[in-house]
C-alpha cells in the first residue's frame, strides 16, 4: 500500500469513497472541504492506493494548537484489514511534522464502531463538550 498526498485530480474518487463510507452530510459540502484542505499548507488529504485503486483516505489539519483528523475512510470491501490504523499513523506522522503536540477528532456519540476503533488505537474519550455555531 502506498500513501501519498491528494491532488485536485483525485477529488471525484475521494468524495466517492467518502460517500461509500457514509461520511458526507447534507450540511457539509465535501467538494468545498476537499478544495479548502488542498488550498492550505496547514492541512492535507492523505490517500492510500493498492494496485492503483484508491482504498483509503484521511484529512489532517493543524490549527496551530492541536492536530485534527477528519474523513477517515476505508473502502467497504477493504475494511477490517488494518488500513484505518495505517491511515491514522500516516496522519499522526504528518501532524508530528507540523509540530502538533496533540491530535483530536470528533465522532458522533452514537457511532459505537468508530469509538471502539479509536479506543483500540489508544485514543481516549476527552472530558469536553463540543459547542458550535454556523457562520454561513
Amino acid at each position: 500500500m502506498r500513501v501519498s498526498s491528494a491532488s485536485e485530480s483525485d477529488m471525484d474518487d475521494v468524495i466517492a469513497l467518502w460517500e461509500a463510507c457514509d461520511l458526507t452530510r447534507p450540511w457539509n459540502d465535501p467538494v468545498a472541504d476537499y478544495r479548502l484542505a488542498l488550498a492550505n499548507d496547514t492541512s492535507a488529504i492523505l490517500l492510500a492506493h493498492r494496485q492503483g485503486a484508491l482504498v483509503a483516505s484521511i484529512m489532517a489539519g493543524f490549527d496551530g494548537h492541536r492536530g485534527w483528523v477528519y474523513y477517515l475512510a476505508v473502502a467497504p470491501d477493504c475494511q477490517k484489514r488494518g488500513l484505518g490504523k495505517k491511515m491514522m499513523e500516516a496522519a499522526e506522522k504528518w501532524l508530528r511534522e507540523c509540530d502538533a503536540p496533540k491530535i483530536q477528532l470528533m465522532v458522533r456519540d452514537d457511532n459505537e464502531a468508530a469509538i471502539g476503533f479509536y479506543k483500540a488505537l489508544g485514543y481516549e474519550l476527552q472530558p469536553v463538550v463540543t459547542i458550535g455555531r454556523k457562520l454561513t
